[in-house]
């Protein structure tokens, strides 16, 4: 499978490593230096594009992409108010677009388990909830796209909460998020439950890039030469 790399950072470059340890090849590389390469002639030279980039510049490198009618997996955060533009303009392009706010098959699991969990504390009102990310310091996005899922799992189960907040809060309608840049951790996320009586608490440490490098590559795989949405969970099985 031939691959374009949209973003050539630590996580770009863990990408191409596994990639190419796969069997794939990577035939276009654009970073910060050659952003001039990132054409249509050029990107239907791939089978699919790989997009860790920034905030910025992602969704017209998406639009790039599906231009030249080619499948998309992105990873970058932060620019997710423009989600329903992007795969909008997917479909009508009649290209592929997988996004996940994580890769790693240990985080998509937590995200199931996540959702059980919001669904049986549904009736416990008793019990307040948080959610804490950890992340190293050159992390450009707060809260992470990751904390968001989690997040957003949450609210849709618990009806008491309307929405999460970057910030401490003792407002009862709002779910904290607390975001914490620390070098050198890869990402650390936590969700704790907790009562007058005890806590119950969730949690995902990451050790290395590795695990969210072998998703992307994973999900470039399963969607070379499709067309549409998709999802982590249809990568997974999940």
């Amino acid at each position: 499978m031939n691959i374009a790399l949209i973003g050539y950072g630590k996580m770009g470059k863990a990408i191409e490593a596994i990639a190419k340890e796969r069997g794939n090849e990577v035939v276009l590389i654009i970073d910060m230096n050659n952003l001039e390469d990132l054409t249509i002639d050029k990107l239907r030279k791939a089978d699919v594009a790989i997009e860790f980039s920034n905030p910025h510049s992602a969704v017209g490198n998406l639009k790039t992409c599906f231009d030249a009618g080619i499948a998309v997996v992105c990873g970058t955060t932060g620019w997710l108010d423009q989600k329903p533009e992007v795969e909008a303009y997917c479909l009508q392009k009649n290209a592929g677009f997988l996004y996940a706010s994580n890769y790693s098959l240990g985080v998509n699991i937590f995200f199931e388990v996540n959702k059980l969990l919001a669904k049986l504390m549904a009736n416990h009102s008793t019990y307040d909830v948080k959610v804490t990310e950890v992340h190293h310091t050159a992390k450009l996005d707060a809260p992470s796209g990751t904390a968001i899922t989690i997040a957003e799992q949450i609210l849709h189960e618990l009806h008491g909460k309307q929405k999460w907040v970057n910030h401490p809060t003792n407002v009862k309608e709002e779910l904290e998020i607390e975001s914490q840049r620390i070098d050198p951790a890869p990402g650390t996320h936590v969700v704790q439950y907790f009562s007058a009586i005890d806590d119950i608490e969730i949690k995902h440490t990451a050790h290395s890039r590795a695990g969210f490098a072998l998703g992307a590559v994973l999900a470039a795989e399963y969607m070379a030469g499709k067309k549409g949405i998709h999802t982590m969970r249809e990568v997974l099985g999940l």
